[in-house]
C-alpha cells in the first residue's frame, strides 16, 4: 500500500519576492512523473500561523496522512536542511522521524537544531510555528503520522537538481520505510 505524503509549502510574504522556495521546489516534484507516491500538495500557505496550521490540520484530518513534510523558505541556507526541533517558549517538541537515517546517502542534506523564529518552526508570534503547531497536533490527537521541516534554499540553475534529488530521496525514504 502506497504511504500518503502530505507537502506544504508556503506564500511569499514581501512585496519583492517573485516566489517563495519552498513553493518552487514543490511545483517542480509535481512536475515529476516518476514518484509512485501517493503525494497531496497543499501549497502557498498564508505566512501567518494560525491560518496556516488551520489548513494544514484541516488536510490531515482529510487525508489521514502517513507523512507530513512541511517546507520553508531558508534564504541564508545554501542546501537543505531537515529541523530537528521545534519550540514555543520553553516547550520544545522533536520529530519522531530518525533523521540520521533520512538523510544517509543524500548529496547535501544537514540536520538542523537551529528553528529559527519564523513562520516555520518556532512560535513566538503570530507568523511563526507551523512545525511545532503540526507537531503538537499529531501529539495532542495520538496521530500515528510523522512530520518533518524541511528548509529550502534560494534555488538557481546550479542548485535546482541537486537540492531536488535530495528532496526526492527524502519522499522516497519516508514513502519506502517503515523505520524512519
Amino acid at each position: 500500500m502506497k504511504k500518503r505524503i502530505l507537502l506544504t509549502s508556503f506564500d511569499t510574504w514581501l512585496k519583492d519576492q517573485q516566489s517563495n522556495s519552498s513553493d518552487d521546489l514543490l511545483l517542480e516534484v509535481t512536475k515529476l512523473e516518476l514518484i509512485p507516491h501517493d503525494l497531496t500538495f497543499l501549497r502557498q500557505l498564508p505566512v501567518d500561523v494560525q491560518l496556516a496550521s488551520t489548513l494544514v490540520m484541516e488536510k490531515i484530518k482529510a487525508i489521514q496522512p502517513d507523512y507530513i513534510i512541511c517546507c520553508g523558505m531558508a534564504a541564508s541556507r545554501t542546501q537543505l536542511s531537515v529541523e530537528a526541533v521545534a519550540s514555543c517558549g520553553e516547550s520544545v517538541l522533536q520529530t519522531e522521524v530518525d533523521l540520521e537515517k533520512l538523510v544517509a546517502g543524500a548529496g547535501a542534506i544537514q540536520i538542523s537544531h537551529d528553528c529559527g523564529k519564523f513562520v516555520c518552526v518556532r512560535v513566538a508570534s503570530r507568523r511563526e510555528g507551523l512545525y511545532y503547531s503540526v507537531l503538537d497536533y499529531l501529539s495532542q490527537n495520538q496521530l500515528t503520522a510523522r512530520c518533518i521541516f524541511v528548509h529550502v534554499p534560494i534555488l538557481n540553475q546550479e542548485n535546482l537538481m541537486g537540492i531536488l534529488a535530495d528532496f526526492v530521496l527524502i519522499i522516497n525514504k519516508l514513502a519506502l520505510s517503515s523505520s524512519c
